[in-house]
């Protein structure tokens, strides 16, 4: 996989009909299908050496170098209370920048293979089911049928909320 090619993404060019597309990178995690916005995406890079650092909450799976930083690693499936994810052949980590409070963070997310980047409408998103939901209801912006399939459009800044993952330490 070229980290490369990935690294940077830009909007969709506007259609004449002023429907809105947005790139989203598709991946798998314990066996669920998700999307999160390719803006927020910095690179993608294949899971290698994390140190774990001691009295972290389970889902945090420690922190890595990279290219001299020092990157929390945050395990998806643990996050979303389905146990510690298991490495694979194509487990890699997601490497994302976020504003939260003001301030870019960069965190990483382990997940067990990326799919795709697919452009999406904005008015294809819907709402999640009030029922039914693997993952908390502030976790998913919505839901979208692509190819026959439905895959959830994570809300990425409520799954990695800095200042929630922080209280959870103490």
């Amino acid at each position: 996989m070229e980290p490369a090619v990935l690294s940077h993404f830009e909007h969709a060019p506007q259609s004449p009909c002023d429907s809105e597309f947005l790139q989203f990178l598709t991946f798998v995690s314990a066996r669920e299908l998700y999307a999160i916005d390719t803006l927020c995406v910095r690179e993608i890079i294949e899971y290698g050496q994390v140190t774990s650092v001691p009295m972290m909450p389970d889902f945090i799976r420690g922190v890595i170098n990279l290219r001299g930083s020092v990157v929390p690693v945050i395990d998806l499936q643990a996050r979303f209370s389905k146990g510690a994810m298991q490495q694979g052949s194509r487990t890699c980590i997601v490497i994302l920048e976020l504003l939260q409070e003001g301030e870019p963070q960069v965190l990483g997310i382990v997940v067990d293979s990326v799919s795709e980047v697919i452009e999406i409408e904005l008015a294809d998103i819907k709402a999640a089911p009030a029922i039914g939901n693997r993952i908390r209801e502030d976790f998913i912006r919505g839901m979208v049928k692509v190819r026959g399939s439905f895959l959830t459009v994570l809300q990425i800044d409520q799954v990695l909320c800095v200042s929630e993952i922080a209280s959870q330490l103490h």
